[in-house]
């Protein structure tokens, strides 16, 4: 079948039961998305699927043959870093990295909705996304800060 994952089309063989966690891991060796529990509860899998976050680990890869995949490893612009990636490195956003790509993935899902979120709403959309080290404050002021960035660069298009 054919996969469309970071703009690029691949061709693989799925079996029916494969997960797209699997696939971007094992064949097209797209790493950055984590396993971390297998269940759907920790977000460390997190990717976009036509825009929407979703965890890969429970996403058939069978079943994304007409949709577009994004990965983290699709985020930046050549050596350009997403304003999210920036943002966290520049908030400190991370301590192991290990949940890192899904938290990232999980706030482009949020931003795309919602370009202006409130702390209460940045805090509930990356609800289902865990951080065992605990970074979650220096996370929300990442995706605030990042939020502010897009909503500049954006406003910036017309003047181009």
């Amino acid at each position: 079948m054919r996969l469309t994952v970071n703009a690029q089309e691949h061709e693989v063989v799925v079996q029916g039961h494969e997960t797209l966690l699997a696939v971007l891991r094992e064949q097209l060796e797209l790493t950055g998305t984590k396993l971390g529990c297998a269940r759907g509860e920790c977000g460390a899998c997190t990717v976009l699927v036509n825009g929407r976050a979703a965890y890969s680990c429970l996403t058939l890869a069978a079943g994304c043959a007409s949709h577009s995949i994004t990965t983290v490893e699709g985020l930046a612009a050549g050596q350009s870093l997403h304003a999210l990636q920036r943002a966290f490195i520049e908030h400190d956003a991370l301590q192991c990295g290990y949940c890192t790509p899904g938290q990232l993935m999980a706030a482009v899902a949020l931003l795309a909705r919602h370009p202006a979120p409130s702390v209460d709403e940045i805090r509930d959309g990356m609800s289902g996304n865990l951080c065992r080290c605990g970074a979650y404050p220096k996370i929300v002021r990442a995706v605030q800060a990042a939020a502010v960035a897009m909503r500049a660069d954006s406003s910036l298009d017309g003047v181009r």
